[in-house]
Parts: structure tokens; C-alpha cells; sequence
């Protein structure tokens, strides 16, 4: 600490957290659409400080435990408070313990990621990454009050995805991220295009194209796991049968 930190990095860690923190008091006033979009927000100077740092290579044990801290308050205190006061509420006892799982599940996954940095954890993450669990939970609430303009009444799918999430970031299923993207290096023009159409989409109409990529992600990640599963399973088989 006395030669000091990197200015710019852990300040956009800061915003992050500032957003979470915002997020967790307009929950607490029943405004979640701005308690959704402080969450999603908050993922964009999550993914700033992490590129800046690399790009400025200013990366620091300091700014690393940051932004763990920065992590649990916007991405795993932030949503499990909005998730329970925006559709948990009805389920008395179960609706505070899945909300409670859901950021116990971050807490650790974010522990683990810790721990394995360097070591297991390569391009791909062991687990759903929680800031990807909690821009699922703040898309969903986007999505509903676009189509349905109100707040669920004891609906029980809201409550197994919040589990289902809270399973998947504890999980040992590979899941992709931003970080595999490295944009120091050439990439087919293709991607460009691709690009420019999936912000065109966003662009166009937020709530939904945000909830339908964010639902891509999570089913595309359990298909791909299922395949890799089935893969391994035959592999094994045929060694098994050689010997």
C-alpha cells in the first residue's frame, strides 16, 4: 500500500459497486426496474476495470480482492435483494432461503475463483460466473414488466430459476466469459458484423433482446455442458473396452 494503487481501474471497480449499492436501495423502495438496470450497469464497469487493468497492466492483488468485494455487493447482494422483494416475498421462509442460497452460492463461487486464479481456471469458468447469474435475474425482472407490467404473484418458475442459478455458480459445468475474448489479437471481419447486429438488437428494444440473450447463454451452457458430459461418457466407454 505504500507504493500506492492504480487509479483508474479501482475507480471503475468503485462504480460497480456504487451501481449494486443503488440497486439494493431502490429495491428496497419497490423501484426494481432502476434496481435491474443498476445491476446491468454495474456488469459494464465490472467488465471496464477488468480490461482496463489488463490492457494498462496495472493488474494488483489490491484491485483483485476489489473487485471480489465490488462482486458480491452489485452482483450477489444486490440481486438476491431484489429477487426476494420483487417476486420471493409470497413463499415466506423458502422465498428468503432461495435468496439467501442464491448469494451464498456467489459468495463462494467467487471464493473458489479466488483461489483457482492461475491454477484450474483457464479461458472458460468452473461455474456460471456471478456476474452472468445476476444479469439472468435483472433481465427476467426487465423482461416482465415489459410484458406483463406487473410484479409476480407466487409464480414457482421464478423461484426454481433463482435455484437453479444459485446450483449452476457452485457448479463444476464450464461456462464461457468476455475474458476469453482477446481483442489485442486479429479477428474475422465476421465478428465485427456480429457485433454491430447484437447491438442494433439491444439498441432496438433493451428488455426483451437482453432477457432472450441472457436466456441463450444460460440453455446454451447446459447444452454444451450435457454434449461435453455425453462426449467424456464415450471416451470412457471406449477406453474401457480397448483394455
Amino acid at each position: 500500500m505504500r507504493k500506492g494503487i492504480y487509479i483508474l481501474p479501482n475507480t471503475l471497480t468503485l462504480c460497480s459497486m456504487l451501481l449494486g449499492f443503488y440497486s439494493i436501495l431502490a429495491s428496497l423502495k419497490g423501484n426494481y426496474i432502476h434496481a435491474a438496470w443498476g445491476i446491468l450497469f454495474a456488469m459494464v464497469f465490472d467488465g471496464l476495470d477488468g480490461w482496463v487493468a489488463r490492457l494498462t497492466h496495472s493488474t494488483t492483488r489490491f484491485g483483485i480482492e476489489l473487485d471480489s468485494l465490488s462482486d458480491l455487493v452489485a452482483f450477489g447482494v444486490a440481486p438476491s435483494v431484489m429477487i426476494y422483494k420483487w417476486a420471493l416475498t409470497p413463499f415466506g421462509r423458502i422465498g428468503w432461503v432461495a435468496a439467501f442460497w442464491f448469494l451464498a452460492c456467489g459468495a463462494l463461487r467467487l471464493a473458489r475463483y479466488n483461489v483457482q486464479m492461475g491454477s484450474s481456471e483457464s479461458k472458460s469458468f468452473t461455474g456460471m460466473p456471478i456476474p452472468a447469474a445476476a444479469t439472468i435475474v435483472a433481465s427476467l425482472v426487465l423482461f416482465f414488466y415489459e410484458m406483463w407490467d406487473t410484479s409476480p404473484s407466487k409464480n414457482i418458475y421464478i423461484l426454481g430459476l433463482t435455484i437453479l442459478l444459485a446450483f449452476l455458480m457452485v457448479s463444476t459445468l464450464r461456462f464461457h466469459g468476455a475474458k476469453e475474448l482477446d481483442l489485442r489479437k486479429r479477428k474475422p471481419f465476421w465478428i465485427l458484423v456480429a457485433f454491430v447486429i447484437v447491438l442494433m438488437l439491444i439498441v432496438m428494444h433493451p428488455p426483451i433482446s437482453l432477457f432472450v440473450f441472457a436466456m441463450i447463454y444460460l440453455i446454451g451452457g447446459i447444452i454444451e455442458n450435457i454434449i461435453l458430459f455425453s462426449r467424456g461418457k464415450k471416451q470412457k466407454s471406449k477406453a474401457g473396452v480397448k483394455e
